[in-house]
């Protein structure tokens, strides 16, 4: 795996635990991108959306969109693979 495959995973894994500890488990685009920029991942808004979609098509969150951002809200797959109950290849498993 290439470090750009595992960075990758790591944000993934990342904006599903920023979802997980959200009221209501949701939050935008532009939040995300800020709280990711907290733990070290410095992501443009474009590759963060890119990545949303992409949690989106595995059944972790699902999105809606409002004007020029995106509101991810969490779904129970997600929460399972954030906690490291359950496993989705393309994001990190947790301690890992």
């Amino acid at each position: 795996m290439s470090f750009k495959d595992y960075l990758r995973r790591d944000v993934r894994l990342v904006t599903l635990r920023i979802l997980s500890e959200m009221p209501e488990y949701r939050a935008n685009s532009s939040v995300i991108t800020n709280v990711l920029d907290q733990f070290g991942h410095a992501a443009t808004r474009d590759q963060v959306k890119t990545e949303l979609r992409w949690l989106e098509e595995q059944g972790l969150i699902q999105l809606s969109e409002v004007g020029s951002v995106l509101v991810a809200t969490l779904l129970e797959r997600g929460q399972d693979v954030a906690r490291g109950r359950a496993t989705v290849d393309g994001v990190a498993k947790p301690g890992a």
